[in-house]
């Protein structure tokens, strides 16, 4: 079995956020780039479906060279190899599944797995793409997976239960929070990593799905005020200030 895990550099969620000087995307000074936390559970689940099945694992990310450390921790973590297609991974979600569709047809995967939404962007739309531009199976959010001989069982949650999604392989199968739990790379597997190159190619050429016309931070919250009084006297003046102020009655 080959499989391949698509994954997304995000600026880590501490990190502060400085709009670029186009207005359209944002400033890569002093930001702390990770792997999205959603593509964490497809990488575990790839890495034990190959403890458990002997599968091979190609992890690949589409972005610049500060990608190459989303690749070198899956190395870490347990993957077998590591492709950077350079490209603009921040970018349009269609793009971007384009890019990686180009690479990954006729290359033999069984299995695609990646995070159900990039951290950041929220598009959860690539993977369903992926799967549209290969024509092969797919199921997304999914929170629990078996693999047959040639077919998946995938259990994905939905408003006020869960749905059982079966299909045969090749597929695209987005994880989604729950669906088993990632682990931290090892001093073996860190020194092991570092013996490994990482393959760089350049990614294909795209059509834009959606442009980013603008971009902005939201408007910085308003200070806070500290009532004053007894209990009563305070419950007296956030009623009045729900009432007159934020007009909540």
């Amino acid at each position: 079995m080959k499989i391949l895990v698509a994954l997304k550099q995000v600026p880590d969620t501490e990190t502060k956020i400085k709009v670029a000087a186009d207005g359209k995307s944002l400033d890569p000074a002093d930001v702390k780039w990770i792997t999205s936390p959603y593509d964490e559970y497809a990488l575990e689940e790839a890495i034990r479906l190959k403890e458990g099945k002997g599968a091979e694992v190609v992890a690949l990310s589409v972005g610049g060279d500060t990608a190459k450390d989303v690749l070198k921790n899956a190395l870490a973590l347990g993957a077998d190899s590591a492709v950077l297609l350079k490209g603009d991974g921040q970018g349009d979600a269609f793009a971007v599944a384009q890019m990686i569709a180009a690479y990954a047809k006729d290359k033999g995967f069984d299995l695609i797995l990646c995070g159900n939404k990039g951290l950041g962007g929220d598009n959860a739309a690539m993977g369903p793409m992926l799967a549209e531009l290969l024509g092969i199976a797919q199921a997304n959010v999914i929170v629990k997976l078996e693999l047959g001989e040639g077919t998946f069982k995938a259990e994905r949650e939905i408003e006020g239960g869960s749905e059982i999604v079966e299909g045969a392989l090749p597929a695209v199968i987005t994880a989604q929070k729950g669906l088993n739990e990632p682990r931290y790379a090892s001093l073996k597997g860190i020194m092991a990593a570092k013996k490994k190159t990482i393959e760089e190619l350049d990614a294909a050429a795209t059509t834009a799905g959606a442009q980013v016309s603008a971009l902005a931070l939201p408007p910085e919250r308003p200070a806070g005020r500290l009532l004053q009084g007894d209990a009563a006297q305070q419950a007296q003046a956030l009623l009045q200030a729900l009432k007159d102020e934020a007009k909540v009655f």
